[in-house]
């Protein structure tokens, strides 16, 4: 490798350094302990500071200095990890650099030629990177020594690596933490004692910081069961984060594909940086917060002071550009916030250079002044050219008349600065939409009801009405502290759908996607899929006490919602809770709103909460299980287990407690999510608990904790609610409720907030980022026990075995993924399968995985014998196969009985395992993996499994001409390398010459009345040593044949061969051995144990004979019975095979990369 000459001090390096080679400008060093010698204290030492020192100078065992003659400096520019790499090197200095340096007189001008050279090399090399890194000469040594020690593929992209010290037991050892796209890696050398630890990503259960007595701040990573601490970082914080970011990275792509499909920026797993990620972080951040949509993502970040008329005051914050928004948010997150889309921006003016302000006019005759802007002329410009001012033909016509009202609007700004009727404005009313909510049409308000609770209504939309007047209303809006408390004390029901828009965003969505909705109505309605059905059958199981939803009309605006959804994103479809949260959404917004708000819950505020496997409640529910031990001691010390809780709060996270309140209380708790998000339901579940405390400390079991939760749910009210009793959810009879006390949900939720509103998003978000690992893991788990359970009943192997062979089958699925963009393994899993198709191979993983398995590891034909036992186990023919199939062949290589693996070996040169596709390609089936699981063919499948009796020999059909060839060559190559060799190849010369007599026999036998016999071909001999003596045994009983079958076993010993006169008479008659062997580009002429190819079994079938006289064959209980008389082949294929020994080489050479 190439590095940037920098010069070196050799005063004390000649104690380190060999001088291998030398010349007049140049000089090649070898390290000490390195090659010859490498042994004793001088390697151990070397050994040491190469580990501890950050310096390639000081790792790499070999290196290139160049001097001059006249000169003591020495620059080092060029390292290698071996000797060839570094020849290289040197041999191009040699050819290219030499015989130009002679032009120069001067030394400082050889030295300036040979550095720009070098300099042109590197840049030369980056050139074929498209990621830049921040100091690219460390981070090309960084990127050598991890090759070296790691061994990973070449492929494997490394995205930083810091220096810490790794805690094996109360022993830390210094050295260095590799983080790549797909694994943490540590490295440590310390006086002769290695330590070196690959963990992938997708196998941590637990990262974390921690602290202890020992340990002031580490990072705890758990995997594989074993726990590893690593502290010492410079930077711990900003290393953590990027792990935690790696890690989710790895999940998402590899476990949580519905997800991971929306992050395009990080499709390429050979391009992730340590930039990358950290302007990804930033952006979903930025998003989160403010509740945009996905497509943004942070471009710009200014700090500046925000004029707030409604405090008469300049807020200090910090302005954050996107594509298509304009966001602030003051310095402490909690003053105020605003959102100000890009297509709402009419002008952008600069009134005051002096203080760097600009004024940014929306519309609405509203307007935000930005001052102390210290890029404010670039940041004016960004904005002009995002909103498209100058260019948009429907502002070009006016723009006079705006720059004039905006202008008129800035002076009365400055003149009247407490004058805030101007810095808001009306609500943009011109949106249209189909249909109305369906509470506005089953219970319109009266307005002449002046009833107390119509009168408390009134007095909240006033309130709101105040709140619009002096912070604004619409997309613009302030949100602040005070906004937080008017959520607090309930929505006016009048203005519920308005503010659910607001505050979860999807007002933006709906402003950007006109008729999306409307289009995709039109094109899911009439369709018939699982989605459709299971929509269908839950329609009427949606607040079924609502009046609305006992009509047609909110039955049919139900089904065009979920049916719409599930057409936008086929991945979720539908599933369970989503229609209850819908129909909710139903009531207080249209149509189309409701739509959007879906949209807004299911892909932003609730991620992974719909999908088949429920992550993303799951996740939560760990959090709440955090929150409950930090929060209510009292409750974890009498009950140690809280996955109670967890069971109990799935419904309460999946549906808002829509399925636990009553309808008129549930919407305030939607209301507060529609704000705050999960961290709303996360307190409102705290509160609950601890309204109940002395009951359930009380409580003997879990039952009776159910009862009083039911009971305490059922109790609470909603005393504000101006909704009649026919659309009130009867909750509790007349005798429960004198018996239970009332809770009313606004003080519910005032408790919430004053007891648990300390709880911050961003602990909440870091929160669910940690247990997302644990969570998917242990769903991996249940899915690993699960299958070994099924498996575990029909082969031999122990548990520990089992364990094993699931971990590197799972490990090969995922390797055809690590380094591959659009993966056909990726693609094809699917977490909805059954548990035994959720991972499975295609043959170029089955074939590197079973290369590593096989019992006779020395198989020169392991590629061909791979393709068929791959087509032979694929049992529904889709080109993949899963684990139980894959231990089903491997248990019979490992511990079937002689018979056993010779019927395996017979019927892997019988169809569907024998005829290949011309090309040799294994194809998909178009059908799996995507649209709809027919849950009927696995059920049929399931039942045939059941009733499928047991096969018998009998049933096998029997072997025809070129299937009994290829099985001969199987046979010799798996005796290849074995101690016993020449023995088991005259045992199975002996075999075929023996049942091809046979055949002979029997077909005289069949014909005695034929005028014209022709004589079988003569059998596939052994190998020319041996060959040769078995032949001429064979003929001298066959005095037509001698000529021939002599010739044809001197050529090839798995040759058949026809008789001389027919080759003459008959055009159609079957090929000579020689011309089989000539024919096939894998003749075993040259070498006994040449391996047999797809290729040369085409060109065997094709040169098989067409004439029906010819024809021969042998049946399974032949070849059986003939190879029983050979004791020696008996022992090869019974010799026990080490289970043990087999799994540990496999696990230890799965990673290493591995020639074609």
């Amino acid at each position: 490798m190439w590095l940037k000459p920098e010069e070196i001090l050799l005063k004390n390096a000649f104690k380190l350094w060999v001088t291998e080679n030398d010349n007049d400008y140049f000089v090649l060093q070898r390290r000490r302990g390195y090659g010859e010698g490498a042994g004793g204290l001088t390697g151990l030492l070397v050994g040491t500071l190469d580990t501890v020192m950050d310096s390639t100078s000081k790792v790499a065992p070999f290196r290139i200095l160049h001097l001059t003659p006249d000169s003591q400096i020495y620059w080092s520019i060029a390292c290698g990890g071996t000797k060839e790499e570094i020849v290289k090197h040197w041999d191009w200095l040699q050819q290219n650099i030499m015989r130009t340096l002679a032009v120069f007189d001067s030394s400082d001008d050889i030295t300036s030629f040979v550095q720009g050279k070098i300099r042109g090399l590197i840049a030369e090399e980056g050139k074929s990177s498209m990621v830049q890194e921040e100091d690219p000469e460390r981070f090309r040594e960084a990127l050598l020594r991890f090759h070296k020690w790691f061994e990973l593929p070449a492929r494997e992209k490394l995205v930083t690596y810091y220096s810490c010290s790794y805690w094996r037991g109360r022993v830390p050892c210094q050295g260095w933490l590799y983080l790549s796209t797909n694994f943490l890696c540590f490295y440590s050398y310390l006086l002769g004692a290695e330590v070196k630890l690959v963990i992938s990503w997708d196998e941590i259960w637990r990262l974390e910081k921690t602290s202890n007595v020992i340990l002031t701040e580490s990072i705890h990573v758990q995997a594989h069961g074993e726990n590893h601490y690593f502290s010492m970082f410079l930077h711990l914080h900003e290393t953590f984060l990027l792990m935690e970011q790696l890690a989710d990275y790895s999940v998402k792509r590899l476990f949580d594909k519905e997800s991971f499909n929306r992050e395009p920026s990080l499709c390429d797993p050979l391009q992730i940086t340590k930039r990358g990620l950290e302007t990804h972080a930033r952006s979903e951040q930025f998003r989160m917060f403010f509740r945009l949509p996905r497509e943004e993502n942070l471009l710009e970040v200014h700090e500046s002071f925000l004029w707030v008329p409604f405090s008469h005051l300049n807020a200090l914050g910090k302005i954050c550009l996107s594509e298509g928004y304009l966001c602030f948010a003051s310095q402490d997150g909690t003053q105020c916030h605003v959102i100000i889309p890009i297509r709402e921006v009419v002008s952008v003016e600069k009134p005051d250079s002096s203080s760097r302000s600009l004024t940014v006019c929306v519309r609405g005759k509203r307007a935000l002044r930005f001052s102390e802007v210290r890029h404010y002329e670039r940041l004016a410009g960004t904005i002009r050219s995002r909103c498209g001012i100058a260019n948009s033909p429907q502002h070009s016509a006016s723009t006079e008349t705006i720059k004039g009202e905006c202008q008129t609007l800035i002076n009365h700004f400055e003149d009247n600065p407490d004058d805030v009727t101007l810095m808001v404005g009306q609500r943009d009313s011109s949106k249209a939409v189909s249909t109305e909510a369906l509470m506005t049409v089953f219970h319109p308000q009266d307005v002449e009801n002046l009833d107390p609770k119509m009168l408390k209504e009134k007095m909240k939309e006033q309130s709101w009405n105040i709140h619009f007047t002096e912070y604004g209303r619409g997309t613009s809006m302030f949100f602040t502290k005070k906004t937080r408390d008017l959520i607090v004390r309930g929505v006016p029901e009048a203005l519920r759908g308005e503010l659910w828009m607001l505050f979860s965003g999807a007002v933006n969505d709906m402003a950007t996607h006109p008729g999306y909705y409307t289009e995709l109505v039109e094109h899911s309605l009439g369709t018939s899929t699982l989605a459709t059905d299971e929509i269908e059958r839950d329609l009427h199981r949606s607040l079924p006490e609502h009046p609305a939803f006992q009509s047609d009309t909110g039955i049919s605006a139900l089904r065009r919602v979920l049916t719409a959804y599930a057409s936008r994103n086929p991945k979720i479809g539908y599933c369970q809770a989503m229609n209850i949260l819908t129909s909710v959404l139903l009531l207080y917004a249209k149509e189309e709103e409701a739509f959007w708000l879906l949209v807004a819950v299911c892909e932003r505020m609730l991620p992974d909460y719909f999908n088949r496997r429920i992550i993303g409640a799951l996740v939560d529910q760990a959090v709440f299980e955090e929150l409950i031990r930090d929060h209510l001691p009292q409750l974890v010390e009498h009950m140690a287990d809280l996955s109670f809780f967890s069971s109990v709060s799935l419904s309460w996270f999946l549906t808002l407690f829509v399925s636990v309140l009553p309808i008129e209380s549930a919407v305030n708790v939607v209301d507060c999510f529609f704000y705050d998000g999960v961290k709303a339901i996360l307190q409102l579940g705290l509160a609950v608990l601890g309204a109940n405390m002395e009951a359930l400390v009380s409580c003997h079991d879990d039952a009776e904790a159910v009862t009083i939760l039911n009971k305490f749910f059922d109790s609470v009210t909603n005393k504000d609610s101006p909704l009649p009793p026919t659309v009130q959810q009867a909750s509790l009879s007349n005798s429960d409720r004198s018996s239970h006390a009332t809770v009313d949900i606004s003080e519910l939720i005032r408790e919430s907030y004053e007891k648990y509103g300390s709880i911050r998003s961003e602990d909440v978000e870091s929160s669910r980022k940690r247990n997302k690992l644990f969570v998917i893991q242990t769903l991996e788990d249940t899915t690993k026990q699960n299958v070994l359970r099924v498996v575990s009943q029909e082969v031999k192997f122990s548990a520990s075995q089992l364990d094993d062979l699931y971990y590197l089958f799972k490990r090969q699925h995922f390797l055809s993924c690590y380094w591959m963009i659009d993966s056909p393994a990726l693609m094809h899993h699917d977490p909805s399968q059954p548990y035994l198709d959720q991972y499975q191979l295609g043959f170029q993983q089955f074939s590197l995985l079973f290369s590593l398995l096989e019992p006779w590891a020395v198989c020169s034909a392991s590629h061909s014998l791979s393709l068929w036992v791959c087509r032979l186990i694929d049992h529904n023919q889709d080109g993949l196969v899963n684990f139980k199939e894959f231990c089903s062949a491997l248990d019979i290589f490992y511990h079937g009985s002689f018979t056993d693996k010779l019927k395996f070996l017979f019927k892997l040169h019988l169809p569907p395992a024998f005829e290949l596709p011309e090309d040799g390609v294994i194809r998909k089936s178009p059908e799996r993996g995507r649209g709809k699981v027919d849950l009927q063919a696995y059920l049929k499948q399931w039942q045939d499994e059941i009733l499928k009796k047991e096969e018998t020999i009998k049933d096998l059909p029997r072997i025809n001409q070129a299937q009994f060839i290829q099985l001969s060559k199987t046979m010799y190559n798996l005796f290849h390398g074995d101690p016993e060799e020449e023995e088991l190849y005259r045992a199975v010369a002996r075999v075929t010459s023996l049942l091809l007599r046979m055949e002979e026999v029997g077909r005289r036998l069949q014909e005695p009345a034929s005028p014209k016999k022709t004589p079988p071909p003569a059998p596939p001999a052994g190998p020319p040593e041996e060959g040769e003596g078995e032949g001429e045994g064979g003929e001298e009983q066959r005095e037509e044949q001698a000529p021939s079958s002599s010739a044809v076993q001197k050529d090839s010993p798995t040759s058949s061969s026809s008789p001389s006169t027919v080759q003459k008479d008959s055009p159609t008659s079957s090929s000579s051995p020689s011309t089989l062997q000539k024919d096939s580009p894998t003749s075993s002429s040259s070498s006994p144990t040449s391996s047999p190819s797809s290729s040369s079994t085409s060109a065997v079938q094709r040169d098989s004979p067409v004439s029906g006289e010819v024809d021969w064959s042998f049946s399974f209980e032949q070849i059986l019975a003939s190879l029983l008389n050979e004791p020696k082949v008996v022992f090869f294929f019974e010799r026990p095979v080490d289970a043990d020994a087999r799994l540990a080489h496999a696990r230890a050479q799965q990673l290493r990369p591995r020639a074609k």
